[in-house]
């Protein structure tokens, strides 16, 4: 068992995926799960002559990520997508809007950000990243969620969690209970399910890149389900319907013309990061996209326009032409 004595700071940082991972479940927010974690491991360094090794060094460094996500969600209201928050948009409309304050939307996350390489835990850990499991357990309350993680995501016992939270079993396992029939509610929604990309979905995705980077949209229609999803976060407008996001695309969305997609990987699953033509020459950073596939179509479109995601996806903010 490691004591305070023998821990150094690379004993701590060992810890940094794992913890950026449990953040990021929990604030819907790759930026806010880096702060946190940074935040963490300061904290342990300063306290380690406090850590008698009665715990193991992960369980009380997931006790000072606990304490300091629930310090950073208090007050706060959840992050979100746009189609959890209104209706759908007109395709007509001229341009984006305003955009929504950065705080109110969840963001993605690179891959190599928050899954483990272990590929025992790997498929596991996919899951639960994808978005539409992010923006459900945004609806449950701190404390719920963060026995949900730790339970169903983490795989820790019902007293080591108590022990965490200094709650009783009990209280644990009723909060679990309430979390799950929660999350099986939101289920209930239809929202497009995750899993691994399969050969019909791989190749549904090089047939997307290649109808956006040609910019056919009547080809690239026809790949959506007719009832698909297109959203832009941090803009609160969203389409729904394949022919609705046709229209957008040739009309308001027609500046994505001449783009270039490179592939990432991000929230379990495959992501393109676009870059749209730049005036001054070249192309410049403009979204991270991430898509859903049901039914051997694409079901959901989600482009986030922040042009700050890339460097954490160790892309340039521009590429020369």
């Amino acid at each position: 068992m490691t004591t305070a004595t023998a821990t150094t700071a690379s004993d701590l940082e060992e810890f940094r995926v794992e913890l950026t991972g449990y953040a990021y479940r929990m604030l819907g927010s790759v930026f806010d799960a880096e702060d946190a974690v940074q935040e963490t491991l300061l904290r342990a360094w300063r306290g380690l002559d406090r850590f008698d090794g009665r715990s193991s060094l992960r369980t009380w460094l997931y006790r000072i990520a606990t304490n300091v996500c629930l310090d950073q969600l208090r007050g706060r209201g959840r992050r979100a997508l746009p189609v959890d928050l209104g209706t759908p948009s007109a395709p007509v409309a001229a341009s984006l809007g305003s955009p929504g304050p950065a705080g109110d939307w969840l963001e993605p996350v690179p891959d190599a950000t928050v899954l483990p390489a272990d590929p025992a835990e790997l498929a596991v850990a996919r899951e639960s990243v994808r978005l539409a499991f992010i923006a459900a357990v945004q609806h449950l309350p701190p404390r719920q969620r963060a026995v949900l993680i730790l339970r169903d995501v983490l795989r820790w016992h019902a007293d080591e969690v108590a022990e965490l939270l200094d709650a009783s079993v009990p209280a644990v396992n009723s909060a679990l209970q309430r979390a799950r029939a929660t999350l099986t509610d939101l289920r209930d929604t239809g929202r497009p399910a995750g899993g691994d990309l399969a050969g019909e979905h791989r190749d549904l995705l090089d047939r997307y890149v290649d109808t956006f980077a040609r910019y056919d949209i009547e080809a690239l229609v026809a790949l959506l389900r007719e009832d698909a999803v297109h959203s832009m976060p941090p803009y609160p407008m969203w389409l729904r319907g394949a022919a609705d996001i046709g229209r957008w695309l040739v009309g308001p969305g027609a500046g994505c013309r001449g783009s270039r997609l490179v592939r990432v990987a991000a929230n379990g699953g495959p992501a393109l990061a676009q870059y749209r033509p730049d005036p001054a020459g070249g192309h410049r950073a403009f979204s991270i996209q991430l898509l859903e596939f049901s039914g051997g179509r694409i079901a959901r479109l989600t482009h986030f326009l922040q042009p700050r995601l890339f460097p954490l996806f160790g892309l340039p903010l521009h590429l020369d032409p």
